[in-house]
């Protein structure tokens, strides 16, 4: 029973205290209309609100960022979302509010009261409306205070050198734009832009957005004219481009100088440097459509020009080496000085054996001596060839001599003196044979040869440009990475 009164005495209480505040809520409305139609009876907002013209009316700026909407490089153009309040004290907007139950501020649409005509100086937009028409807070004091959100499009001049590796500053100066110095003058409220409600861009990163103010005059008019220019330094965050547009292009220009690694018979040497060739050029496409036409070059454009002019040099060189690899019979031989630089030493620098042999095998030598011990083998045996050969010749002439002076002598002209003759002249007919084969084997040694020497040449050029394009490449990209950092 007793928790039953309490529970009716506290809901009873609850009641009576919102009738209370409900009364105290019309009270406070009525005073507002009160007050409302007081102060707006006799109110223009077209003139200044000042008591005396010869006075400066002061008007606090602060900005506040909120987000980066686009920076568009190509176009220069930075579009950000801004909180902008201003504050000034209007001398005919001041009551008592002791004598209004205490009322101290009221809300009323902005476009009852004078406004400052504070406008973006470098504003990059084709719309030219009026700013939005947000509620003013108006104190008993005659401070006015108004927040605007405003999307606003600047000018920004976009330094893209070191893309996309680059730090911007984009200025945003605001001042009024009929009002003098001697008239309205702006003081801004904080050394810089209020970064406290910032979401943070996938792009850019936010390093700061000083304000300073400026008085300046110019040619037109002889007073000054006052303005609050807020610098935003933005630092882009490359880790996009990287992945996307650098990377690739650094590991391209890698697989460019194993060009001279493919062998001159394969017939691919020309087509892969060609091929990476147009693939830079695609990469270099997409970096022109993303970057301001202007004469700096940015630095992943320079190190594309670098790697494109690498490879048609390296593709050019392609061309010549394999002229030489093709070199056949009809060529003169290797010079001398070439003999002894290129074959000689070069070839044990880079570690190039003869054609068709494998660096790797262990068993050169044995081959070597194999090959030397088969061609001794192969002279033995065209010695053996030739005595047995040779002896029969004289015996067949020892014959005709013989048989002659028989012949001669006694008057013997039988069948056996000409089956001699016969055998005689086949056995020279056979060594002539032999001797033409024999010629022919050696000038083909001696050409095929040649062709070798030339191809070694041709192998070893392969191998030094080859060391000598993987240097650059290195060299470059460091370069590229070092002028980032």
């Amino acid at each position: 029973m007793k928790r039953k009164r309490l529970s009716f005495y506290v809901s009873l209480g609850l009641l009576f205290t919102a009738v209370i505040l409900k009364a105290v809520e019309s009270a406070k409305g009525k005073y507002a209309h009160m007050l409302f139609n007081e102060l707006f009876e006799d109110y223009s907002n077209a003139l200044i609100p000042v008591e005396d013209t010869d006075k400066v009316l002061n008007v606090t700026l602060q900005i506040t960022l909120s987000q980066i909407k686009d920076m568009d490089e190509r176009n220069q153009i930075l579009s950000a979302y801004l909180w902008i309040r201003q504050s000034w004290y209007d001398a005919y907007l001041k009551w008592d509010k002791d004598k209004y139950d205490g009322l101290d501020s009221i809300r009323i649409p902005s476009n009852l009261v004078w406004r400052p005509d504070i406008v973006l100086y470098n504003k990059a937009d084709d719309d030219f409306s009026e700013p939005v028409n947000t509620n003013v807070v108006l104190r008993y004091d005659g401070k006015i205070t108004w927040d605007a959100p405003a999307i606003t499009k600047s000018s920004c001049v976009v330094d893209v050198s070191y893309f996309p590796f680059d730090s911007q500053q984009c200025n945003l100066t605001f001042g009024s734009w009929t009002y003098n110095g001697n008239q309205v003058d702006i003081i801004n409220s904080l050394d810089s832009g209020d970064l406290s409600d910032f979401v943070e861009d996938v792009e850019w990163e936010i390093h700061g957005m000083p304000a300073v103010k400026n008085v300046i005059t110019y040619g037109c008019c002889s007073e000054p004219y006052p303005d609050v220019t807020f610098t935003l330094i933005l630092k882009r965050k490359s880790s996009f481009y990287i992945f996307n547009l650098l990377l690739p292009c650094i590991l391209i220009s890698f697989l460019a100088p194993l060009g001279f690694y493919l062998p001159a018979d394969s017939g691919e040497k020309v087509s892969l440097g060609v091929t990476v060739l147009l693939a830079l050029t695609v990469f270099q496409l997409m970096v022109a459509e993303i970057m301001p036409p202007s004469e700096n070059v940015p630095l992943i454009g320079k190190y594309y020009i670098a790697t494109m002019t690498m490879i048609t040099a390296s593709t050019a060189l392609t061309i010549i080496i394999m002229n030489l690899h093709h070199c056949g019979s009809e060529a003169k031989p290797v010079p001398q000085w070439a003999r002894v630089v290129i074959l000689d030493y070069m070839s044990k620098i880079f570690f190039v054996y003869d054609v068709g042999e494998n660096c790797t095998s262990p068993k050169r030598e044995k081959e070597e001596e194999n090959r030397l011990e088969g061609d001794d083998l192969c002279q033995r045996r065209q010695k053996e060839v030739r005595g047995p050969l040779s002896n029969r010749n004289d015996d067949c002439n020892l014959r005709e001599k013989v048989n002659g002076n028989l012949n001669k002598s006694y008057g013997i002209n039988g069948k056996n003196v000409r089956e001699t003759v016969s055998c005689c002249s086949c056995y020279k007919m056979l060594i002539k044979n032999i001797e033409y084969i024999a010629n022919c084997v050696r000038d083909h040694k001696a050409n095929r040869a040649k062709g070798i020497e030339w191809k070694k040449v041709a192998k070893v050029m392969d191998r030094f440009f080859m060391w000598i394009f993987f240097i650059m490449v290195f060299f470059m990209s460091v370069l590229i990475i070092g002028k980032a950092a």
